[in-house]
C-alpha cells in the first residue's frame, strides 16, 4: 500500500489555475501591492439576535427601535464586546473553552470592467488549516454521520470528535433591505435558529406551514420582512406567494461563502441569499452530498491507486487535502471492498465542472494557508442579472457584512463585522481600486 497522501496536486495545478491566474500577483495581472489594505475587527456575537436587540435586556433597545446604527454606540468597541461575549455571560450560557473573541480581517478590494476582486487575510486560531469536515463512519453495518462542530452538544460531551471547515462569508445589500445598513447581520439572526435560544425540535419545524411549504426541517437565517409579527418570530411566516413578491422586488441579501473544505479545493465559493431562509442560488453547488439515500451508502470513495487508501480513519480525518474531488481522487463506491468498522468517507464530494447556474457564479476563489494565516483571493463578476444575486455595478455603494468561522465551529460561533460600505467608483468607507 502506498504512503497515505490525499493532497490532490493535479487539482491545484489544473482546476484552479485557469480560473485564478488573474488574481495571482506573480502573474502580473493584478498587483495587490497598489491596492490599499483595510483592517476590520470582527468579534464574537454569542447569542445576540434581532429579538434581543429589541428586548429590555439590551440597554440600547429604544435606539434600535428608532433605526439607530449599532456603531452609534459601539464604534471601536469590537474588541471589548468580543472578549466579553466569548466568556460565560447571559448571552453565552455555554462558552467554548479557548475560543477567540476577536479576529483581525485584512481586506483589499479592486475592480475592472468585468469583476470585483477581493483579497482577505486572517490568522487562524488553530495551528493547521481547518479544511476538514464531518464524515460518514461505517459501524459494521451502516454509514452514519460522524464528527460535529464544537458548539454541537455531541461534540461538547465528547460523543463526537469536534471537526468543521474554516469559512469566510460576505453578506451584501444594495440598499433594498431596510435596516441592514444600520444593524447588519443582526437582521438575519433570530431566536429559534441553530444554537440559539428557543431552538425548536425538528418535528415542530416540520409542522410549521411555511417550513412545510419550503421543505425545511430547521430554522436558519431569515429577514424580518418574511414574518407577520413585529417580533419577526420564526414560526410566523408569510405565505410563499408573499415571499416571492419580496424576492422579485430585490429585497433580499446576497450571502456568498468561501469554504475551506467544500469549495476551496476546486477554486470556488458558493452563492446564496437570505430571505425566508438561508437559501442557495438556482443551479448546482460545487459540493454535493456523498450519500446515496436510496442505497444508504456513499456515492464515491477514494481512488486507492492514486492516494494510497480508499477511506480515512480517526487518525487521518483532519489531515489537509481530504476532499473527495470527482475526476481527481475518486472512484465509484464499491460496497464489496471489504469495509470495516471505523472506516470514514467525506459527507460531500466536489465537482467544479458539475457546478451550474447562478449557484456557480463564484468560479474564482482560492485560499492558501501558510504560517497560521489564510490568504483568500476572490473574483466576483460584475453586473450579474440573476434573480437571486445582488449585482455589483460601477458607480454604486453597497452595505457589506463579513464573517469568519474557524476553530472547528459553525453557526453563531463565528466572528462578525458591523456593516461597512464598499464603493465601486463611489465614495464609501472602503473604496475599491479601479484597475485599467
Amino acid at each position: 500500500m502506498k504512503k497515505f497522501s490525499l493532497a490532490p496536486a493535479a487539482l491545484t495545478a489544473s482546476a484552479v489555475i485557469a480560473g485564478c491566474a488573474m488574481l495571482t500577483s506573480d502573474s502580473g495581472m493584478l498587483d495587490w501591492g497598489r491596492v490599499p489594505t483595510h483592517t476590520l475587527t470582527l468579534f464574537y456575537p454569542a447569542q445576540s439576535s434581532y429579538q434581543w436587540l429589541r428586548s429590555a435586556d439590551h440597554p440600547g433597545a429604544s435606539m434600535v427601535a428608532q433605526g439607530t446604527s449599532c456603531v452609534t454606540c459601539h464604534n471601536g468597541q469590537e474588541e471589548k464586546l468580543g472578549n466579553k461575549l466569548v466568556r460565560a455571560n447571559p448571552l453565552e450560557p455555554t462558552p467554548v473553552a479557548g475560543k477567540n473573541g476577536v479576529l483581525k480581517l485584512n481586506m483589499q478590494v479592486a475592480y475592472d470592467a468585468e469583476n470585483a476582486y477581493f483579497r482577505f487575510q486572517w490568522k487562524t486560531q488553530g495551528d493547521m488549516p481547518g479544511d476538514a469536515y464531518p464524515v460518514y463512519r461505517f459501524d459494521g453495518k451502516d454509514w452514519r454521520p460522524y464528527g460535529a462542530p464544537r458548539l454541537h452538544p455531541a461534540a461538547r460531551k465528547g460523543e463526537q470528535p469536534a471537526i468543521y471547515e474554516d469559512r469566510l462569508s460576505m453578506m451584501i445589500d444594495d440598499g433594498s433591505v431596510p435596516g441592514f445598513a444600520n444593524q447588519g447581520c443582526w437582521l438575519t439572526c433570530h431566536r429559534g435558529e441553530r444554537d440559539m435560544p428557543q431552538q425548536p425540535t425538528t418535528a415542530t419545524v416540520l409542522a410549521n406551514p411555511l417550513y412545510a411549504a419550503i421543505k425545511r426541517n430547521d430554522v436558519r437565517k431569515y429577514l424580518p420582512s418574511t414574518r407577520t409579527d413585529e417580533a419577526a418570530s420564526w414560526e410566523n411566516g408569510k405565505s410563499v406567494a408573499e415571499i416571492d413578491k419580496i424576492k422579485a422586488a430585490g429585497a433580499f441579501l446576497d450571502l456568498i461563502q468561501w469554504r475551506a473544505h467544500r469549495s476551496n479545493p476546486v477554486g470556488m465559493a458558493d452563492d446564496g441569499y437570505v430571505l425566508e431562509w438561508r437559501n442557495f442560488d438556482a443551479g448546482r453547488n460545487p459540493f454535493v452530498s456523498n450519500m446515496n439515500a436510496k442505497m444508504r451508502q456513499p456515492v464515491y470513495m477514494y481512488d486507492a491507486a492514486k492516494v494510497g487508501v480508499r477511506a480515512l480513519t480517526d487518525a487521518t480525518m483532519r489531515r489537509a487535502g481530504t476532499a473527495l474531488i470527482v475526476g481527481e481522487n475518486t472512484v465509484a463506491f464499491d460496497p464489496n471492498a471489504g469495509w470495516k468498522a471505523g472506516d470514514l468517507l467525506p459527507q460531500y464530494y466536489l465537482s467544479r465542472s458539475g457546478a451550474s447556474g447562478s449557484a456557480a457564479d463564484n468560479k474564482t476563489a482560492k485560499g492558501v494557508w501558510k504560517g497560521s494565516t489564510w490568504t483568500v483571493e476572490w473574483a466576483r463578476p460584475l453586473n450579474l442579472a440573476n434573480a437571486d444575486d445582488k449585482a455589483l455595478r460601477e458607480g454604486r455603494v453597497y452595505n457589506f457584512g463579513f464573517a469568519v468561522h474557524d476553530d472547528n465551529i459553525t453557526s453563531r460561533g463565528h466572528q462578525i463585522s458591523f456593516p461597512v460600505t464598499v464603493g465601486f467608483g463611489a465614495k464609501a468607507t472602503i473604496e475599491a481600486t479601479r484597475l485599467k
